[in-house]
């Protein structure tokens, strides 16, 4: 498949149940799983349209039946989230939804989360978010505003403890916030239909909106 403008990434964490987010994958121009998530996709009764990672958890059955989508990658320094990722981006697409990425492992979920930045920093210009049934992860750098509903919780994290954030349409203050912690900019409240946000540097950070 040439120049899909969408693609979700199915990571083998918790499978989303969600209608939302299985919308994600249903309108996606393509979807990337991470090795054993195929499984999972396909008892769902969807197909991928890549399988990508070392393949050592995914089945003899489905690597005879998607033997043409497979994408076998060895090496060990990255996960296989970041293998698909990667394989993602030489498809130029528009935008990337990632999957599945939280839940059945507490490091990989914290893990998954934490490369967000990385990859937004390598995506080229594509947008990326990392869904679940609960929330959305996104990352940015730089002043940004997002859309949100009154009242909703937001949280910030970031990885560079010399950055400091100021926000408005938040309750309170982030002015002084240090991020040494992953804590310490959780359980803000929004108190219009947006919030901007305006680093004092360039480091990325993310941002946590739950559903």
């Amino acid at each position: 498949m040439s120049n899909p403008k969408t693609i979700a990434i199915l990571a083998a964490g918790e499978f989303p149940r969600s209608e939302g987010v299985l919308r994600l994958l249903d309108d996606a121009d393509m979807i990337i799983c991470c090795d054993s998530a195929a499984a999972d996709l396909v008892a769902s009764g969807r197909e991928p349209s890549l399988i990508v990672g070392d393949l050592d958890s995914l089945s003899a059955d489905l690597q005879e039946r998607f033997a043409d989508r497979l994408r076998k990658v060895d090496e060990q320094e990255d996960n296989d989230l970041t293998k698909a990722f990667y394989a993602a981006l030489e498809f130029s697409p528009a935008y990337i939804h990632i999957l599945g990425a939280t839940g059945r492992r507490e490091d990989h979920t914290l893990g998954n989360i934490s490369l967000l930045a990385r990859y937004q920093q390598e995506a080229n210009g594509c947008g990326i978010d990392l869904v679940s049934d609960y929330g959305v992860f996104v990352a940015a750098s730089g002043k940004h505003t997002f859309a949100c509903r009154p009242g909703q919780e937001i949280s910030i994290f970031a990885f560079d403890n010399t950055l400091r954030i100021s926000a408005s349409g938040l309750q309170y203050p982030t002015e002084g916030v240090v991020f040494d912690s992953l804590w310490k900019a959780t359980l803000n409240v929004a108190t219009n239909t947006s919030f901007t946000i305006k680093p004092s540097n360039n480091s990325f950070y993310l941002v946590y909106l739950p559903r």
